[in-house]
């Protein structure tokens, strides 16, 4: 039986810089704080401009809700 996964979806400006893996995990790491053990897959979907952040922890996940209130800013 597979376990549970908690997606998170971030989703960046049409208007910003062409965002490359190298800025997304700074934004993952630096902006979100997301601990590393916590991240089960990333996925990007460059032309939607999202990054879906599946982790196995739902208590990760609340905390980076309730830190950030469902919005962070990253700034390159």
């Amino acid at each position: 039986m597979a376990e549970r996964q908690y997606t998170v979806v971030c989703t960046f400006e049409p208007a910003s810089p062409k965002i490359t893996t190298y800025d997304i995990r700074e934004c993952i790491h630096d902006t979100l704080r997301i601990p590393e053990k916590t991240v089960d897959m990333i996925q990007i979907d460059g032309p939607k401009r999202k990054v879906y952040i599946k982790m196995t922890d739902t208590q990760c996940v609340q905390v980076l809700f309730r830190d950030t209130c469902g919005q962070a800013e990253y700034r390159q």
